[in-house]
């Protein structure tokens, strides 16, 4: 069972990744970025890290991409050895956007809207689920 947590503002979005992830673990749904480091370093400190964290580019207060690069900052910090599996999902096909999530550590990316079999995938390339 993953432990997953989802960041997202759009609620239509955040109930469609639930209902899709809902059937792999148990998740945590925050709606903006500060949430979403809050909610990582919480689960941290109880050492029970997140599996997967799925992360919206475009959020309120602290955005998806300053969310990814906080997030591989700590765990550089803290020497995780196994780092949280990180996709980000946004409507933007921008290619500056993903090349900047690659960079600073994202381990996947997808597009709204969401296809949900295409995410199905990443998570089994991810070796997240078989």
């Amino acid at each position: 069972m993953l432990k997953i947590l989802i960041a997202e503002d759009d609620m239509i979005s955040r109930k469609l990744i639930w209902k899709v992830l809902e059937e792999f673990g148990e998740c945590d749904l925050v709606v903006n970025g500060l949430e979403a480091i809050d909610a990582y370093m919480l689960a941290a400190k109880d050492k029970e890290p997140y599996d997967l964290i799925c992360l919206d580019v475009m959020m309120p207060k602290v955005d998806g991409v300053k969310v990814l690069k906080t997030i591989r900052d700590l765990e550089t910090q803290s020497s995780i050895s196994d780092p949280t599996k990180i996709i980000m999902v946004t409507a933007l096909s921008e290619t500056e956007v993903v090349d900047d999530s690659f960079d600073k550590g994202a381990d996947a990316y997808a597009t709204k809207p969401l296809d949900i079999d295409k995410l199905v995938e990443v998570l089994k390339n991810l070796e997240l689920i078989n």
